[in-house]
């Protein structure tokens, strides 16, 4: 009892009336830590190894095309259960925003969480030692303490979504940029006699220079087409993989125009000149919206230096005639 009193002591003086609770929180943290692999790690079934052990020798050539293309698995497999949302609502939805973020892989909302739980548990130790290093050279208040300590680990835990939401938004933006030059080429890929599916993967190859984003959307909407999956579910897909209105609009008509027998082209026609207006509307509105926003750095920037130059030499004059009289 005597040794529990004097640690208790000894980290009450150096790390204030909060020592002992800080140091008792650091060493569950390392515990969590080391015990977690233990109690995620999946043990391996008897079955897996029974078929594993019946399962025939592959031929060096069918070896040589797993390495390949890959085939491994991944490594954070064994914690999926951890790493994964088990309800499947929010589950959709973080993948849905990767989705759009341009993260496609199949473990993508896997090393999204693992981001998060890592990032938060390096910052918030390194938050700990540098709270123990100022109680060690200086003596700040408890809410430095607990700021320092928790602040970078909510920062760690909060950069992957950030990163993941500025990607998406990113997209999206581009997405809008090129969209009405993209149905343009469409149209005129529709009109000189080649399918939907023919225009689609021509426009994919001819904007990726301008536009990858929106290139791999439609080269990815080809690809399905001609895998045999049904037309309307693919541009579904598509309107729901960019959370853009105006392809949600375009695929919208696209399935009015196959449904009611209408003609492509000019359902094309008419909805690239609405994109067209479109973009001319965003840019006007950006363009009367500069004023306003210049408005604070003209007055900052231009109204001092002529105040400077129109009043200066009067009031120059006024201090030297005022200096004489004195005199």
């Amino acid at each position: 009892m005597e040794m529990l009193q004097d640690i208790e002591t000894m980290l009450t003086d150096q790390l204030g009336p909060f020592g002992p609770l800080l140091a008792v929180g650091i060493l569950g943290m390392f515990l969590v830590l080391l015990t977690l692999p233990v109690l995620l790690k999946k043990q391996a079934d008897p079955l897996d190894k029974l078929r594993e052990a019946n399962r025939p020798r592959e031929s060096g050539r069918e070896t040589a095309q797993k390495l390949r293309h890959g085939s491994g698995k991944d490594k954070l497999e064994k914690y999926s259960e951890f790493l994964e949302p088990k309800n499947e609502e929010e589950y959709s939805a973080i993948r849905l925003k990767l989705l759009q973020a341009g993260y496609r892989s199949k473990n993508a909302v896997r090393t999204y969480h693992f981001l998060q739980f890592s990032l938060g548990i390096t910052l918030l130790i390194i938050g700990a030692l540098v709270a123990i290093v100022l109680k060690t050279t200086g003596d700040p208040s408890t809410q430095q303490m607990i700021f320092t300590i928790l602040g970078p680990g909510v920062v760690g835990y909060m950069l992957p979504k950030y990163w993941v939401t500025k990607r998406q938004q990113k997209r999206q933006e581009e997405i809008v940029n090129g969209f009405p030059d993209s149905l343009d080429m469409m149209l005129v890929c529709v009109e000189a006699g080649q399918s939907l599916d023919q225009s689609i993967n021509r426009v994919a190859k001819e904007i990726r220079a301008g536009y990858p984003a929106l290139a791999e959307e439609y080269e990815m909407v080809a690809h399905e087409m001609k895998a045999g999956k049904d037309r309307v579910q693919v541009l579904r897909d598509m309107s729901e993989r960019a959370g853009v209105p105006d392809v949600s609009s375009f695929v919208t008509v696209l399935i009015q125009s196959a449904t009611f027998g209408t003609s492509i082209a000019e359902a094309l026609r008419v909805y690239a000149a609405e994109m067209r207006d479109k973009r001319v509307m965003r840019a006007e509105e950006k363009a009367n919206t500069l004023p306003t926003k210049m408005t604070l750095a003209t007055m900052m920037l231009t109204v001092p230096p002529l105040l400077i130059i129109l009043i200066g030499p009067s009031v120059y004059n006024i201090a030297v005639i005022l200096k004489g009289a004195n005199f």
